[in-house]
């Protein structure tokens, strides 16, 4: 494998470009090649049948771009089709799980709240991760339905945004949680709303950094790092509009490729 290749990155939409500007950030110089599949947007109400084949279908398309490692910027199809891949594809992934382990571990009113997809919420993974760290906490699940095709239209900070945000945190406040983790990929992009409709006690907790240190760790034991020091190719794909990218990556437009594309 050439470790100039990129680094292929899918989710069921725009919202794993929060990932991506985490592995952009820590790796300046490495290729990256992104895939929004948000004609098929959102991937949590799909059944796990429907997720694998999807991500395979991403995957694929990945591939054949000759990338060297594919991150998997979706926790829905982390959960639900992360082992389906690796037993398929001889290609190393990065999955995206909610971080439930660092809230546990950092909650001092023993109340964790998680927002995300009924998809990530319902995955077999997901229940092993939190029976292993949530014992003895209260753990507070909220699944935050109709904010994906929001997010997907731009509309962070519209008034029915706020509604549904204000409507998912409040059994979240009940419960007298310190620590919300977001289990989903978009919801980095609602940190700026939330931090107004949350009290300064709730620290909210997502795992993009972590995934961009895995990344950056498993391409360095592959040998697979980047190490010339060059300006790199940064492409965007996606099977929809091109508008809410360009709005999400608007700080990048002069770095990147936008394309819509057939996938």
């Amino acid at each position: 494998m050439n470790s100039q290749a990129p680094i292929g990155i899918f989710d069921s939409g725009v919202g794993g470009t929060s990932i991506w500007q985490e592995i952009h950030e820590l790796m300046p110089h490495e290729h990256t090649l992104y895939l929004a599949d948000s004609k098929y947007a959102p991937y949590g109400d799909k059944s796990q049948e429907e997720i694998i084949a999807l991500s395979k279908k991403n995957t694929e398309f990945l591939i054949h771009q000759g990338c060297k490692l594919i991150v998997i910027a979706c926790n829905t199809a982390t959960t639900n089709a992360i082992s389906q891949l690796r037993a398929t594809y001889n290609i190393p992934f990065i999955g995206i799980e909610p971080a439930i382990k660092p809230a546990a571990l950092q909650t001092q009113t023993k109340s964790v709240g998680i927002l995300a997809t009924q998809g990530t919420l319902s995955s077999e993974l997901f229940h092993q991760t939190a029976d292993l760290y949530t014992n003895s906490i209260t753990l507070t699940e909220v699944v935050g339905k109709g904010l994906v095709p929001l997010i997907e239209k731009g509309a962070l900070e519209s008034p029915e945004m706020t509604q549904l945000l204000q409507k998912y945190i409040q059994p979240m406040l009940d419960a007298n949680i310190d620590r919300l983790v977001l289990g989903c990929s978009h919801y980095p992009y609602l940190i700026p709303l939330l931090k107004q409709l949350l009290p300064n006690s709730v620290t909210i907790i997502d795992s993009g950094e972590a995934v961009a240190l895995q990344t950056k760790t498993v391409l360095t034991e592959l040998g697979l790092l980047s190490s010339a020091e060059i300006r790199p190719t940064l492409q965007f794909f996606t099977n929809a509009e091109t508008t809410t990218l360009a709005l999400l990556l608007r700080s990048y437009l002069e770095k990147i490729i936008i394309e819509k594309r057939t996938f």
